[in-house]
Parts: structure tokens; sequence; C-alpha cells
């Protein structure tokens, strides 16, 4: 399963487009403008659109929701814990994601932790990719959710 999540960080200007917002940052930081070095301290709750492909006006299937915060000063590189939660007639239900995420690496893995739905008891590792970014306002992620164990097959 592949699927793409579009994420529109509020930066004082963005507020009826945005998907996510700075919800915390180190003393230095403010809560419009991502942290420097790196970002590093920035915590970023988000309520993104998935789709099925990478366009951003593509009909949303369902909805990113989780955070994420920058953890190193010397490089790019976050932790993540989110959910897909579905809402369209292919799939009922969430996934939920858990993991460190490398950014600076072209893909990285993380754990995808659970389900509900469709996705009772899932178990597996979702790849992940950069799409597509353009500055620190916009991103769009490459999901490939490859499921090991899931009480409810597809």
């Amino acid at each position: 399963m592949i699927f793409f999540f579009h994420d529109i960080v509020y930066n004082g200007e963005n507020y009826k487009n945005a998907t996510s917002a700075i919800v915390g940052a180190p003393e230095w930081g403010n809560r419009t403008i991502m942290s420097s070095p790196n970002n590093f301290g920035d915590m970023i709750v988000f309520d993104d659109p998935i789709t099925l492909d990478n366009n951003l006006h593509s009909p949303p299937i369902g909805r990113a929701q989780g955070m994420y915060f920058y953890d190193q000063k010397d490089t790019f590189s976050s932790w993540l814990g989110f959910s897909f939660v579905f809402n369209n007639t292919d799939y009922k239900g969430s996934l939920n994601f858990a993991g460190h995420d490398p950014l600076m690496n072209k893909t990285r893995d993380i754990s995808v932790i659970g389900g509900t739905g469709d996705f009772f008891m899932t178990r597996g590792i979702a790849t992940l990719s950069t799409d597509a970014f353009e500055g620190s306002v916009y991103f769009r992620l490459r999901v490939h959710v490859k499921l090991y164990e899931c009480w409810k097959l597809l």
C-alpha cells in the first residue's frame, strides 16, 4: 500500500490552508518559524490529508494525525508518532506509526505499531521518502506500508 501525506506548516500567514502548527519551540525559537539549527527543539502537531497519489488536490482518503519533533542539533532528524485515519469506502479504521526519522536519508523505516477496523492488531514497517518540499512550509511524504501481521487481511 502506498500513500502520500501533505504537510503545510503554519507560518503566521497561511492560516486557511495550514495543516500543522509548531506547538513547542526552544527558548531561542518561536512558533511561526522553524528554529535554527536544523529545527532542533520544535514540536509540530498535524492533521494532514492522505492521498493515493502525490497531488495535494486529489480527493483525500483519510487524515494523517499526530506529531513530530526535531531531536538533533547537528542534522535534520525527527521522531514521529501518528495515525492514518481512513474515511473512505476502500479502507475503514486506522494505522498507527512511531519511530525515528533521519530526514537526510533517501528512505527511512518506521514501525507500524497497531491499528483499528480493517487494520486491527496490525504490525509492519512503513518506508518513508520525502517526495517534495518547499522550504520549511510544505513537504510531502510517500509512505509505503508493508504489513506483516493483521487480524483482518485486506
